[in-house]
């Protein structure tokens, strides 16, 4: 049986017409979690924004399988109903549309690139306030506008209580401790590690071990100036701290 996620071969992207990827291969199974790390510019969130089809980036050469299917010839909204989530590192803002109203829209947009009937007001509600409280988001919350006027960990766990609903097969959580004290990196790190199965897995991108204390990774991998030039453990997390990227 083939447990291969995603593979990515010979990978190669530019944004405005500046190469930032290089050649990018890289394979992840079910179960698995994986450190991306690298110093600032190496291409970390390029990968991320890759894979979830963002326009403005351009691939000219590779190949990216998920599931068996190529990913590169899916569009964006396709990627998300085939089971990849991207958690930002800087979450929007959206004024005027609350997070019940969004998350209702985006979890029955979900439904029917699968072909199943939108879920019913009810069950729609238990399954939202289920989610909630796995994450430690106050009820009063879902009437709130998303983002608008949350603190820097309160945006970071509404981007894992979206997880949490969209419940994806690839979790990619692009440098989601950047701005969190402990607590609140405790938090989204819990509710990470509570939705992981044998049959999913993550992309953990993140400059810092802070993260990795807690959500342990499987496999480490180095990005620097857009190729991956190390990979190795969890053991690598700790020499990065202690010799940095340059000396590696």
């Amino acid at each position: 049986m083939n447990d291969i996620l995603l593979k990515i071969e010979g990978l190669r992207a530019s944004v405005e017409d500046k190469e930032i990827l290089k050649g990018v291969d890289l394979t992840i199974r079910k179960g698995e979690i994986h450190a991306v790390m690298g110093p600032n510019g190496a291409g970390k969130s390029t990968l991320s924004a890759v894979l979830a089809g963002k326009p403005q980036f351009t691939v000219t050469a590779g190949t990216i399988e998920f599931m068996g299917r190529d990913l590169l010839a899916m569009s964006p909204e396709e990627r998300a109903w085939a089971g990849i989530f991207l958690s930002f590192q800087y979450p929007v803002e959206i004024p005027g549309v609350t997070i019940t109203n969004f998350m209702k829209t985006a979890v029955n947009a979900h439904r029917a690139g699968k072909g199943l009937e939108p879920l019913k007001a009810g069950d729609f509600l238990k399954l939202m306030r289920e989610k909630m409280a796995f994450v430690q988001m106050k009820p009063e919350f879902a009437k709130r506008e998303v983002n608008v006027g949350f603190s820097g960990g309160e945006k970071k766990r509404n981007e894992i209580f979206q997880m949490a609903m969209l419940d994806p097969t690839l979790a990619i959580l692009d440098e989601t401790d950047s701005g969190l004290d402990v607590d609140a990196l405790r938090i989204v790190a819990n509710g990470v590690n509570a939705l992981h199965t044998p049959e999913k897995a993550a992309i953990v991108i993140t400059h810092y071990q802070r993260l990795l204390d807690y959500i342990v990774p499987d496999v480490v991998h180095i990005l620097k100036d857009g190729k991956i030039v190390k990979t190795a453990g969890r053991e690598l997390v700790a020499e990065i701290e202690e010799k940095g990227y340059d000396n590696l």
